[in-house]
């Protein structure tokens, strides 16, 4: 999801491909405004037709990319760096959300619950399970790889235990997309650039928008891959059916979604690059916004483009030098930013002072 996740321990090359950095600021763009879009779909069709159609594919082509970048998992320090990167993160802000929920929601007691991932945290436990897991599945074939992946994904939905809890579910069901890209090469990624590509695209696109139209009746938990089949559907043995569908859509979708992503540098290439501070942080103010009664359940074509606009700009602002030089110290467990940027507003604001 950002380039401190999806390039967690592969080398940094010398010159970044603006094509994966745009995808992930577009993408990360895509996760706030679906947060925000999430306080009114219950009552607008509209709204989550758009809602839907967004989570098809937002996360899973995170985790693709999450996938291709993890091919340096076997070289050295490989594993601690993961742990580093995910694990300590994902504690930190365990407990900063426990505590941001505490005074948000007015709760009677402070609980951490270290291994029920608090709202967004699921994708750091998830990302740390896939990359241990290639150390077995990269054993295999590519073929047989994906079929036992598949498979888990599919059988996890017909066990009550396997849910949030550990993000086990989401580990599963998602899996399948993190070993896609990792199997995936820049040859298969050039081909989803091509002129037919987004022809085909764009037609694949407009059926999964006609499917979702003409199905109001579909759970949007489906593509969330976080519950058994019981709490999704009447009938559990329809459910390795429905899921193996939802499969279907969200790879169409994923692909569908490459070939539209622009190749050459834009103005907010730049920011693809720390889409991890935006992931992190931007739940403090998503949950703000839900429990604020401002816009209350009004949704109107104005509300439409603030929110649009809103999505872009705290995008931005998360993504921006400010936020990740004063962040980076609990994200990447690294000061070296922040010395810097106090010594140099130490020499602008007392020049003559010597220490």
């Amino acid at each position: 999801m950002t380039n401190q996740i999806v390039e967690m321990a592969a080398k940094k090359p010398k010159e970044r491909d603006y094509y994966f950095d745009n995808a992930k600021f577009i993408l990360i763009f895509l996760v706030v405004f679906g947060h925000l879009l999430q306080t009114f779909i219950a009552e607008y069709e509209n709204v989550r037709i758009l809602y839907l159609y967004i989570y098809t594919f937002h996360m899973p082509a995170f985790i693709l990319m999450s996938g291709y970048f993890a091919k340096g998992f076997r070289k050295k320090g490989y594993l601690s760096k993961t742990i580093k990167k995910l694990i300590l993160p994902y504690l930190i802000f365990q407990l900063i959300y426990s505590i941001f929920y505490y005074f948000l929601l007015g709760e009677d007691s402070l609980s951490l619950k270290i291994l029920d991932p608090e709202w967004s945290m699921w994708f750091l436990l998830s990302l740390c399970f896939w990359n241990l897991m290639l150390y077995l599945f990269a054993r295999f074939s590519a073929k047989k790889g994906l079929v036992i992946a598949f498979s888990l994904g599919l059988l996890a939905g017909y066990f009550d235990m396997i849910g949030g809890y550990l993000s086990l579910s989401r580990t599963f069901v998602f899996f399948p997309f993190f070993l896609v890209g990792f199997f995936m090469t820049k040859e298969h990624f050039k081909l989803l650039q091509t002129r037919s590509a987004k022809l085909v695209g764009m037609l694949v696109t407009l059926l999964i928008l006609g499917f979702i139209i003409l199905n109001p009746e579909m759970n949007e938990d489906w593509f969330l891959g976080s519950k058994p089949y019981d709490k999704l559907v009447d009938v559990k043995s329809l459910g390795m059916l429905i899921r193996l569908a939802v499969y279907g859509i969200s790879f169409l979708s994923v692909f569908a979604f490459f070939t539209f992503v622009p190749k050459r540098r834009l103005f907010f290439t730049k920011w693809g690059k720390n889409t991890l501070y935006v992931y992190l942080l931007h739940g403090f103010f998503i949950k703000t916004f839900r429990e604020d009664s401002a816009f209350g359940a009004n949704y109107s074509l104005q509300t439409f483009v603030i929110l649009l606009g809103v999505s872009f700009c705290l995008t931005i602002l998360l993504s921006s030098s400010l936020v990740t030089t004063f962040v980076q110290p609990v994200i990447e467990l690294r000061i070296s930013r922040l010395r810097t940027l106090f010594s140099r507003l130490k020499e602008k604001l007392l020049p003559n002072q010597s220490y």
